[in-house]
């Protein structure tokens, strides 16, 4: 009998890393931390996953609609790492050879605080 590997599928509130490119206008590009929004279910059948890039660049730090996730992990170590809600994204996660990423996760609190602020954004509970 052959046993066949599960495939990783990302989950909500996981970390991935993911490709951003090709990048537009003020998106972000390059490989970059994601938090995850969409629930497994979706990002398995869809093969999509939406969510929010994270990055390092210091300047956020006064950027009302950044979060801040805690202390990078990976090649960043030790700088604060902050996830973008301005810029929610979809992403076919298969194709651009999505991978977990250190961080694995984050809290629920930081969770529920980009959640917060994506709502203020896009008034998806009015």
């Amino acid at each position: 009998m052959v046993v066949q590997k599960q495939q990783w599928v990302p989950d909500r509130q996981e970390v991935i890393w993911i490709n951003c490119n090709p990048q537009r206008g003020r998106e972000m590009r390059d490989m970059h931390p994601f938090l995850v929004l969409s629930p497994q279910a979706f990002n398995k059948k869809t093969s999509l996953v939406i969510g929010l890039p994270m990055t390092t660049a210091p300047y956020n730090a006064s950027n009302p609609f950044a979060v801040a996730a805690g202390k990078a992990k990976g090649k960043k170590a030790g700088a604060t790492s902050y996830i973008l809600c301005h810029q929610p994204k979809s992403f076919d996660w298969v194709a651009r050879n999505a991978s977990p990423h250190p961080q694995k996760k984050v809290s629920d609190y930081v969770f529920a605080q980009a959640l917060e602020v994506v709502d203020q954004i896009l008034q998806l509970s009015n």
